[in-house]
């Protein structure tokens, strides 16, 4: 079965944390660490996404969502990932399509308030699991 266009993704899916503790042969709690370094740094990734678009920095703005669509993709991240999906098209196809100065805080204003709110969601899901000593 697989899920409606319009139905959200998962906060965290849970498969990419077991496959993340499977590959790094998770007796050393090297998941653990994984997981609290994307954490750690999640609020920095959101200053630079943040700061890059609304000073129309175009290559700052790819830099930085790409760096968040990477690292919560590695952590089943989902909904977040997705976002910074949806947010990068927007850049590769508006700011090379017109002056980057003018659309890039246009985008900090549809996009930084929801990536925002999901990023601390997905911290608070992650840190609950860990606490849980969820399959982490």
């Amino acid at each position: 079965m697989s899920p409606s266009d319009d139905a959200p993704l998962p906060l965290v899916d849970q498969s990419v944390l077991d496959r993340l503790r499977e590959e790094l042969d998770e007796d050393g709690g090297y998941c653990r660490v994984f997981v609290g370094n994307f954490i750690e740094c999640l609020p920095q990734r959101i200053s630079k996404l943040r700061l890059a678009l609304t000073t129309g920095d175009l290559d700052g703005s790819v830099d930085a969502v790409l760096s968040l669509k990477t690292s919560s993709q590695m952590v089943g991240a989902e909904r977040l990932a997705g976002l910074a999906i949806a947010l990068e098209a927007e850049i590769r196809t508006g700011a090379h399509q017109d002056d980057a100065a003018v659309v890039l805080p246009h985008l900090a204003a549809a996009f930084l308030r929801n990536i925002s709110q999901c990023s601390r969601q997905t911290m608070h899901r992650l840190q609950a699991q860990c606490a849980l000593g969820a399959s982490l």
